[in-house]
């Protein structure tokens, strides 16, 4: 299941306009060529589109002239790629909105970005089952938002008393507040995961200085008395 994660994302870039700013890529192909045909048509109005071209789904997420694409294997789920796009967007938003991006030239933010679209593509397909679970939450709370919502405007119709509106009202916040909570107890964890990784490279980096420190200096004092 790992391995073939790891293969989900193929191609993705960021573009002003029709022009790439910014890619990454480890594969050799003619994704980027045909992705950038896609790009030619993509309408300029903020929304999301998807191409299906060679067993490979070619995804764009359209936001304020900017363009983020991400080609990848048919066998990824949509909402994996959905997420790895807004995450992209959102990241490129806070290094470059309203500054650099808006002049910079053709592919001029390659050697800045691309590295940093190569660890976007590795976080999402770490955080694949978590990701799985924030979405299943949104779709459980549009769920009953929608029959709650029918269900009040049946009782409208058979003109219940408001105040019985009123509790049902209070039953779709609380069971929305209920989801909610669990989509937050889902991050923290992702979050916790991190902490414990950073934590441990941490550790280990640690533990090979006083190594080389112990080796080197044939103890723990390292001085020489030259009296």
């Amino acid at each position: 299941m790992d391995e073939e994660r790891s293969g989900w994302f193929i191609y993705s870039f960021v573009a002003r306009g029709t022009m790439v700013l910014a890619e990454y890529t480890e594969f050799t192909g003619n994704f980027p060529a045909i992705a950038a045909h896609c790009l030619q048509k993509l309408p300029s109005s903020n929304s999301k589109f998807a191409y299906s071209c060679d067993q490979h789904i070619f995804n764009f997420l359209v936001h304020d002239g900017y363009a983020y694409c991400v080609v990848a294997k048919e066998s990824a789920p949509k909402h994996v790629s959905v997420a790895f796009l807004e995450r992209l967007k959102a990241d490129f938003k806070k290094r470059y909105g309203g500054g650099k991006a808006d002049t910079a030239a053709a592919k001029s933010l390659n050697k800045e970005f691309g590295p940093v679209i190569k660890e976007h593509m590795q976080y999402i397909i770490d955080h694949a089952e978590e990701i799985e679970k924030l979405v299943k939450v949104k779709a459980q709370v549009s769920e009953i938002k929608s029959i709650m919502l029918d269900n009040i405007d049946k009782a409208i119709d058979r003109g219940e008393k408001i105040n019985d509106l009123q509790e049902k009202t209070t039953d779709l916040h609380n069971q929305a507040q209920d989801f909610k909570k669990k989509g937050q107890r889902v991050r923290k964890k992702m979050w916790l995961q991190n902490m414990k990784v950073k934590l441990v490279v941490l550790g280990i980096l640690l533990i090979l200085v006083l190594i080389i420190w112990v080796s080197v200096c044939h103890g723990f004092n390292c001085t020489k008395d030259h009296n």
